[in-house]
Parts: C-alpha cells; sequence; structure tokens
C-alpha cells in the first residue's frame, strides 16, 4: 500500500472556493481607495451535516495581527463580508473556515429538545465544549463557563442544563470562543489602496516654454505660476502635467513640423533629453533653476495642484549616459549607437534604452533613482511616456520601489498600444492609463468600451484616465473645429471618467489644423515655441468650468465604475447615470451629433434613483440652471447643438 503523502491535511474537510475580488489567482493586486469599502465573498462548503463558520481576515502592510470580521451566509453555499481601506498601501486579506462543532452540537440541540428527546449525552458533550472555551476566554467569563460546564455534568439539573443549553448566552458564547479545529485557509491576496487623487483629478498639459506673456520669450516657471496657475484654478483643475523639463540635445536636434533641419534658435524637442548640461535629474536652464521648480511646486500646492512630471526613458546623443553608459544602449556592428527607427521613419535625435543590456541591474537602479530624486523635489504624479516599450520586469519593480516609500506616488501610463499590453501596465501597478477613449465616437462603440472597462475584471485594476486631445494627437473628429465637437468631446470625457485631462491652451482655442492625413498638429509645441493670451475666455471655457464645478460638488461624479447606461432610442444620444453612496444622482445626456438636433424618449432605470413609476422628481442642469419636471421611466429630451449639445442634469426630490 503507497503511504498517504504528507502534503495532503486529510482532517480539512471546508472547502474555500470562487474568492472575489482577485485578480489572476493573487498574481496581481486588486486596485482600490483610501476610504473604500470593499465587498469579499466566496463560496465555502464541507461534506455532511455539520455547521461550518468562516472568517474574513484582513490587516494593512504596517499590521502585526489580523482583524477578523465573521462572513455572512447569503444563500446557496455563498457568504460574504466587509471592510474598509482606510491607509494608502497594500493591504492582505484571507478567508478562513472550519467544521464549527459547537453551533453544530447547538444546532442538533435545538432540534432534539424540540423532538422531545433525552439529551443526556448531549449535555456531556456541551461541557467538554464549555471546558474548551474556558481555556481561550477572558478572566470575567472563565469561572462562570466552568460553572455551566459542571452543571451540564449534573444529571440533577437536567432541566436548568438543558434551558441553559439553548439560551442567548450559550449562543453568545459559541460564537464569542469558536473552537477553531482543523482551519481550512484561502491564500492570501493583495489590494492596493491609492490615494483620492488617483480616483478623482482633472488634468491641464501644457508646454512651461510656451508660458510667457512677452512675444518670442521662452517661458519659465515663474511665468507658469503667474500666467498658467490662475487659468487653471480658475478653469477648475487640479493637476498641472508638463513635459520633460530637462536640457535638451544639439546632435540631430529636430527643427518646427518635426522638420529634420534645425533652423537657429529653434527650441528642439524636449523629449531629446540630455546634454553636456545633463540629463534626467537636470533642468532646462532657459525654464529656470531648481529652486524655481520647487517654488512651482509648491505653489502648486497651495492652490490645491500638483504637479505631474513627465518621464520619458530615452536620450539624446548628447545625454551624460551615452558617453558613461554605452552598454544601457543597443550597440551596431560599426560600434556607434543605434537611434531610434520606425521604418521607414528614422529618429537620429533619440537613443532609446536597451532593456536587454548586460548591465541591466544598474540601469534599473539609475532609472529608479531619477524617480527617487524627482519625489525628493516634491513631485507626487509621474506620467511616463511609451511605458509600453519598456521592460515589464522593470516596471513591476519600480513601482513596487518607489510606492514602498512613497504609497502616495501615482503613475499615469501614455501607452496607446494593444489591449493586453495596456492591461498588463495596470496589473504591475501603474494607477492611471490613458485609454482608446479619444478613438471612440459612436454610440455603440462607448457604450460597449465603457462597460470593458467597468463591468468586466479590468474593473478590478484599470483605471481610464479619458483625454480629448493630447500634445501629440489632435483627433480627426476635432479637426473639423466644430464648436459643437469640442464641446461634446470634452463633456463626455469629464463625465464618462473621473479622471481625464486636456491639453491646453490649443483645446480651449480649438486649434484644428492637423498635417494632413494625420492626426498630428501642424505647428506643434512639441518643435516651437508658441504665445497664448491666457485670459482668453469663450463658451468652452465656461462649459469647462461649470462641468469641473459640478465634478466637485457632487460625487457621483468622482468615481467611473458607477455608470449605467440609460435606453434611448436614438443612436445620436448617448444618456447614463451615475449614482453614489450618499444619494447623488447625475444624469448626463449627449447629442453625439454635432450638426443636428437630436431627441427622443430616454427611460430612466427608477431602481437606482429611489422612485416609483407615478413618482414626480426634478432633473436640474447644471450647465444652464433650468429645472424640469419628470415623472416615471419614460422622459423626453431634445438637444441643439449650436445651443447646448448635452445636459447634466443632478436629480432631486421633490
Amino acid at each position: 500500500m503507497n503511504q498517504i503523502s504528507s502534503n495532503i491535511q486529510g482532517q480539512q474537510r471546508v472547502i474555500i472556493e470562487n474568492v472575489k475580488p482577485q485578480l489572476e489567482a493573487g498574481r496581481f493586486a486588486v486596485k482600490a481607495f483610501v476610504g473604500d469599502v470593499v465587498k469579499v465573498e466566496a463560496d465555502v462548503f464541507l461534506d455532511g451535516h455539520d455547521l461550518l463558520s468562516t472568517n474574513l481576515l484582513y490587516k494593512f502592510s504596517k499590521d502585526k495581527t489580523w482583524t477578523s470580521i465573521p462572513m455572512s451566509f447569503v444563500g446557496n453555499d455563498h457568504y460574504e463580508a466587509y471592510f474598509t481601506v482606510s491607509e494608502n498601501g497594500f493591504y492582505t486579506y484571507t478567508i478562513e473556515a472550519w467544521v464549527d462543532h459547537s453551533a453544530s452540537w447547538e444546532h442538533e440541540m435545538e432540534a432534539k429538545i424540540k423532538d422531545g428527546q433525552h439529551v443526556n449525552v448531549e449535555l456531556l458533550m456541551g461541557a467538554n465544549i464549555l471546558e474548551t472555551m474556558a481555556k481561550i476566554a477572558t478572566k470575567e467569563d472563565k469561572p462562570e463557563l466552568k460553572s455551566y460546564a459542571k452543571l451540564f455534568r449534573d444529571s440533577k439539573h437536567y432541566d436548568e442544563a438543558v434551558a441553559f443549553a439553548g439560551s442567548p448566552q450559550m449562543h453568545k458564547w459559541i460564537h464569542q470562543y469558536p473552537d477553531k479545529q482543523h482551519v481550512s485557509l484561502h491564500k492570501e491576496l493583495k489590494i492596493w489602496a491609492d490615494r483620492e487623487k488617483a480616483g478623482f483629478s482633472a488634468w491641464y498639459s501644457m508646454f512651461p516654454r510656451s508660458a510667457a506673456s512677452k512675444p518670442n520669450t521662452h517661458g519659465t516657471f515663474k511665468d507658469v505660476e503667474t500666467n498658467v496657475l490662475p487659468r487653471m484654478k480658475s478653469l477648475g483643475f487640479d493637476v498641472l502635467y508638463i513635459p520633460p523639463i530637462h536640457p535638451i540635445g544639439m546632435q540631430f536636434r529636430k527643427g518646427k513640423n518635426n522638420s529634420t533641419t534645425c533652423q537657429e534658435g529653434e527650441p528642439g524637442v524636449p523629449y531629446g533629453i540630455g546634454s553636456e548640461l545633463g540629463g534626467h535629474t537636470a533642468i532646462h536652464p532657459e525654464l529656470g533653476t531648481l529652486d524655481d521648480l520647487k517654488h512651482l511646486i509648491s505653489t502648486c500646492k497651495s492652490m490645491d495642484i500638483e504637479l505631474a512630471m513627465d518621464l520619458a526613458i530615452q536620450c539624446s546623443p548628447d545625454h551624460p549616459w551615452a558617453k558613461e553608459h554605452p552598454e544601457w544602449f543597443k550597440i551596431r556592428p560599426d560600434g556607434t549607437i543605434q537611434y531610434a527607427e520606425n521604418p521607414p521613419k528614422k529618429y537620429q535625435d533619440i537613443y532609446p534604452i536597451n532593456f536587454e543590456s548586460e548591465n541591466w541591474q544598474a540601469l534599473w537602479q539609475e532609472l529608479k533613482n531619477v524617480i527617487m530624486t524627482w519625489a525628493e523635489w516634491g513631485v507626487r504624479i509621474i506620467r511616463v511616456d511609451n511605458p509600453h516599450t519598456k521592460a515589464f520586469g522593470f516596471w513591476e519593480w519600480c513601482i513596487a520601489e518607489v510606492q514602498a516609500e512613497y504609497p502616495d506616488m501615482i503613475f499615469l501610463a501614455e501607452a496607446f498600444t494593444k489591449p493586453r499590453v495596456m492591461e498588463q501596465l495596470a496589473k504591475l501597478g501603474y494607477t492611471h492609463s490613458y485609454t482608446y477613449y479619444t478613438w471612440r465616437n459612436t454610440k455603440a462603440d462607448l457604450i460597449g468600451y465603457m462597460n470593458e472597462l467597468t463591468k468586466t475584471d479590468q474593473a478590478l485594476y484599470m483605471r481610464p484616465n479619458f483625454w480629448s486631445n493630447t500634445h501629440d494627437i489632435l483627433p480627426y473628429s476635432l479637426q473639423g473645429g466644430l464648436e459643437p465637437m469640442f464641446l461634446i468631446r470634452y463633456f463626455m470625457a469629464a463625465t464618462l471618467s473621473s479622471n481625464y485631462g486636456i491639453f491646453g491652451p490649443v483645446y480651449e482655442y480649438m486649434v484644428n489644423e492637423a498635417n494632413p492625413g494625420k492626426e498630428e498638429y501642424k505647428n506643434s509645441e512639441k518643435y516651437e515655441i508658441r504665445q497664448w493670451d491666457w485670459n482668453m475666455e469663450n463658451k468652452l471655457t465656461n462649459i469647462i468650468r461649470m462641468t469641473n464645478k459640478a465634478r466637485v460638488e457632487n460625487t457621483a461624479l468622482q468615481r467611473t465604475n458607477n455608470i449605467t447606461f440609460c435606453e434611448i432610442d436614438n443612436d445620436n444620444i448617448l444618456a447614463y447615470l451615475k449614482t453614489a453612496w450618499n444619494g447623488n444622482r447625475i444624469l448626463s445626456i449627449v447629442n453625439l451629433d454635432a450638426y443636428n438636433s437630436q431627441g427622443g424618449y430616454v427611460r430612466i432605470p427608477l431602481d437606482l434613483i429611489g422612485k416609483r413609476p407615478d413618482e414626480e422628481y426634478i432633473v436640474h442642469d447644471l450647465l444652464t440652471g433650468a429645472k424640469y419636471f419628470w415623472t416615471g421611466e419614460f422622459n423626453p429630451v431634445e438637444l441643439n447643438p449650436n445651443l447646448m449639445p448635452m445636459h447634466l442634469f443632478r436629480i432631486e426630490d421633490l
């Protein structure tokens, strides 16, 4: 006969399955926000007729002991429990379950007594249970437990013992002092809890070198403080994202409109990082000094704005790394460093990093040191340029290393790439992800994409950050220059997603001139310095201001996954409802047709707004101030894009 393996836990009878939430069997952490109430559920069952008990166990990374919460039976072997993530960082959670012989005894006693059976033997079993409880009980309860155990063994007090066996006090002790034997324990799972900014933010992107008031002048950090921050604050943005601020290389420097010939005085591309003045931890002298940057960071904080810096892991040929660590790059057979290519295009001004370098450990450490240096300056948000062209293993290691010291660090992945690659980056730790929103234009596409982000497993890890445009992308939808289209695309980004951004001030100016056949700005600021009137106002700026104000005042707009699309028999109208824990209800209705009026009857899910079919309620448009009285499920809407192509309704009680 073969010997039974010592790894088999033959006395463990309880099975724990289908634990949620978890991501790829615990390979990656599920994401949450500080303050979130996390629902943990599982199927828990055992053989036979015994009863079981099961607890949710959780602890914060700094906790030494577990917090235990009894799980509630829902039905069909399904249990659930809730806990709150109250700190920024990692939480570990698991589920324990065991055959609850004490509860089983109580259940059998109740059935036998009800049937009129004699329970002398069962009382002796109860005495053993009470004596076991006494071993782990408090000093106050211990004597009483021993006393009742003695009573259960005394046949002269049978009736008194039987009465106590079914008492509330006995029931309380059974659950207070469980006899945990042969406990089944699920594998430990993790949740990463981010700070609130990770869940709710409005980003404004601009080039600091274009912030000057005087024409033909290179902007500075001080100009950003003077001109840009007041505009951002007025419009309601709370994250200022700036492209790389480092010295720009001279070799193969690009000119206006990506010309391979750079004319005298042209500033070059900020992504051509590095010169004799330094690399990723140096400051472009025309922008100011490190002290000026720190002052900008401090000024931002005083205005409840955070500065996001751009991490572009690439170098100009003049970057110090090219001389000091040529092994970090690909070396061609002729001994030269391989520049970036996307055949037939050539980018001689950029050296990409080789993540298969033999000296990869030192490379990883140096890249981490760049981020840690920025963190010491006060930076807590980093937008990463093209992270999908860098090694996955590096990101998993680097993000974990940085957040171990700075758990409040937020990473945005600028990865307009294949779905699985984008998803992998999010699983590895990226806080936010650029998405395909820029190219989702039809009603079907928008609903399908939002449901993918919010109703599938992507909701556990994918944090969308919707952008109407970027400094790299002028979508075809905006190239016609139609004001209603700029309003529509802005409004949907800001209300579909709780994190969104625009590249300004070109968006407010509704700049729409593109390079022919491409989604690229002509005369892009990537290649030249522009001058703007930072006090310019128009209809779009008013809508931005009102929408951001509504986002701050309405908690339903401060999350993404709480969205429900509403039926309306018109493919040109998109309607969606967001609800919050505090009863806040926001209904957004958008005319996707920038040319024509569109209407229909929108169906409101009354169960989500807490209304009866015959009950009247108010829809208050937060953009126009208008109020309408609606009743029941179906109500009419009509939107003229030339007047206002959307409603931002707050649903209010009479």
